[in-house]
């Protein structure tokens, strides 16, 4: 059963010290690695073979890989040569120079890289070609477990490589990352953000650089110093420039990582700088400031030191702050989450997740645009009730994220185009209607809607309550998603879609009126037609007679009742436990029928005799239910039909059984009652 989350309460931040193992084996690392041992083998990941189906999922390989071991490539292979840095990072044949960005920025901060890269791995004596990474994925941390068989051509690896031939902790790390997300394939095209988030379980933010802040320096400086990563970008106007070469070396296109920015003393000035490296390992930037520029003829040897100025082809080189600006339009910032700061750090965030999806006919209403339906999406109320320091608004970063699209490109699955809303609290509980958001606008809202796996923006409200809407562009869109709100103060949040409630009137009791009504004088005479003189009717009668009275009733337009509802009809009124319905409870229960038809009429907008299942949550708690999203989603999937509509018989069904299921329910809080005062008396 697609995108439904049971548990949409707020969560913390996961740690990344409880990392779940995720081999098919239910067997992690460590034991993994002493079976090998004790066995004499070399581990083999039957959960990502060394086969095709691994590297492609839409064609097959250009060329004859051949998938080798670091031992059988080099003589003297080894994890990590000289520590782990950023020149250890050079591109191969695949499109996932975004994902290279961001381990180049990882190698920046050795706290995070050696949570994601755990240390103490390498090919010495209790070596067993196994290896294992950690990674983040929608606030929970994973330990991916893979072999060391890489994919090779005439000798050489194909993909991510380092500098150093015998070094290999990068092709291993870019190897389980294609675990994580299904294939070597599906790490084609990317935004670095995606990666650096899935390394730090941080939040990111994007800067258009055009349009940056005047402080714009500072961020980057404040950013850096704070272990974020940072990535940056040239827009390209079509496909044909993606990855061209401009005449000063950059390449459009193309993901970059932000590794320093400094100033530094150049004729009698200070001259804002910022350092760039290009995942490739070659290919720079050759105006003012390049390695092999004039500018540095002019800055003193101990500053050269400091900046760690060298003139090679690494693909890292140094550029003015100004020039940056002209020249980049992107800029990507990972904020990191609490668990992932440095102690001495003087700011954290607060951190709140919620969990949850959009389901065809239920929940997945799409933007304000669609306005019939938008107010059906879920809806999470945000508490903001402490002002930033010195301020009189309270500072947030909203990020919302659709969960495991790149793993299902091999099942057709795109990028779904996702933002959202945020509108002030009205002051009362439940799930919004429709009418509120007709006649009120949003507060704030996500900068736009982008078919990005997160959108996040930071924004300033003054404090009080909000409602925020996760939405996707269109209606009928299913994902799951992830909701997380930063707040430089504690924000509490709710979900207004949680709460399970019940609100029915007392039961009638089939009691005798002195005098019958004309439409009971009716039901009594075809009831005696019908049944005989035991005035009781089975399931295939009840059928009888109830299409026969709703064919007379000339606002009704929906089809006769099934069979199936007549016997579940019998199991509700049926107090005798015969199987039978006697005319005391039919009366009864056409009371509640002739409330069900004005509540199904009601939500019946176009008078078609169908209601659209978007309406279902309108038209149960007028009857009486308050239901929470992964009740609402299942009903849809039960009684709705892929034009996502509601016949009567289908939604007289569903009342039915949540009427038995609220019985069985209060039966049980009876019990429970009796028990508690039974024990209190003793």
């Amino acid at each position: 059963m697609p995108y439904l989350y049971q548990d949409a309460k707020p969560r913390p931040a996961a740690h990344p010290g409880g990392a779940r193992g995720t081999h098919s084996s239910g067997k992690g690392y460590e034991q993994l690695k002493q079976e090998c041992l004790s066995r004499g083998v070399l581990f083999e990941d039957s959960d990502f073979p060394a086969c095709n189906s691994s590297l492609f999922f839409s064609e097959n390989p250009p060329i004859p890989f051949v998938w080798k071991r670091p031992g059988d490539i080099v003589k003297d292979p080894k994890f990590i040569l000289g520590g782990a840095t950023r020149t250890d990072i050079c591109q191969g044949d695949l499109g996932d120079c975004w994902l290279l960005a961001a381990i180049a920025s990882l190698t920046l901060n050795e706290k995070t890289l050696a949570r994601v890269v755990p240390l103490d791995q390498n090919f010495g004596p209790d070596y067993a070609g196994i290896f294992h990474f950690q990674f983040w994925q929608h606030n929970e941390w994973l330990d991916v477990v893979i072999d060391d068989r890489l994919p090779t051509f005439k000798g050489r690896l194909v993909f991510l490589h380092s500098a150093e031939l015998n070094e290999f902790w990068s092709a291993l790390l870019e190897k389980a990352y294609a675990k994580l997300n299904g294939s070597y394939e599906s790490l084609k095209g990317g935004s670095t953000i995606e990666a650096m988030e899935d390394f730090t379980g941080g939040i990111g933010e994007m800067y258009d650089v055009k349009a940056a802040p005047d402080n714009f320096y500072e961020i980057l400086e404040k950013a850096l110093k704070r272990c974020s990563m940072v990535g940056c970008s040239i827009d390209t106007s079509s496909a044909a420039e993606s990855e061209a070469r401009t005449p000063s070396g950059l390449v459009k296109g193309h993901a970059y990582s932000v590794t320093g920015i400094e100033e530094v003393s150049y004729r009698g000035q200070q001259v804002q700088l910022v350092r760039i490296r290009n995942p490739w390992g070659q290919v720079e930037w050759n105006g003012p400031w390049s390695d092999n520029s004039p500018e540095w003829r002019s800055v003193s040897p101990s500053e050269q030191r400091r900046l760690s100025q060298a003139a090679r082809d690494d693909g890292e080189f140094w550029m003015k702050f100004e020039d940056f600006k002209v020249h980049f339009d992107k800029v990507e910032i990972c904020n990191l989450t609490p668990d992932a700061l440095e102690d001495s750090t003087a700011h954290k965030w607060e951190v709140t997740i919620h969990q949850g999806s959009w389901v065809r006919g239920a929940t997945a209403g799409g933007c304000r645009n669609f306005l019939e339906t938008f107010w059906t999406n879920p809806q999470i109320k945000l508490h903001l009730t402490e002002k930033d320091d010195g301020q009189d608004e309270c500072t947030f970063i909203a990020a919302l994220m659709q969960k495991g699209r790149r793993k299902l490109k091999k099942l057709g699955a795109e990028m779904l185009t996702i933002g959202y809303s945020i509108y002030e609290s009205p002051g009362r509980d439940g799930h919004l209607g429709k009418d509120f958001f007709r006649y009120h606008p949003s507060k704030a809202r996500s900068k736009t809607y982008i078919n990005l796996r997160e959108v996040s923006h930071r924004f300033k409200l003054p404090p009080g309550d909000y409602i925020l809407i996760p939405t996707t562009f269109e209606p009928h869109q299913e994902a799951d998603f992830c909701l997380r709100i930063f707040s430089e103060k504690k924000a509490i949040t709710e979900d207004l879609d949680e709460n399970v409630a019940i609100d029915l009137p007392e039961p009638l009791h089939p009691n005798p009126s002195p005098q019958e009504t004309e439409e009971e004088k009716q039901f009594r005479a075809l009831f005696e037609q019908i049944s005989g003189k035991d005035m009781e009717i089975s399931a295939e009668e009840l059928e009888y007679v109830l299409n026969a009275v709703l064919k007379k009733t000339k606002n009704i337009k929906f089809k006769n009742l099934s069979l199936i509802s007549c016997r579940n009809i019998i199991s509700l009124m049926d107090t005798s436990g015969n199987g039978k319905l006697e005319f005391s409870e039919f009366k009864v229960f056409w009371e509640k029928m002739k409330k069900w038809i004005s509540i199904f009429l009601q939500f019946d907008f176009d008078k078609s005799g169908s209601m659209s299942s978007y309406e279902l949550r309108g038209a149960l708690k007028a009857a009486g239910y308050q239901l929470n999203n992964y009740l609402l989603q299942l009903i849809v999937l039960r009684y709705s039909d892929e034009q996502f509509q509601i016949e009567f018989d289908d939604f007289l069904n569903c009342l039915i059984r949540l009427e038995n299921a609220s019985r069985v329910f209060q039966a049980l809080s009876v019990r429970n009652k009796e028990f508690i005062n039974l024990n209190i008396g003793e």
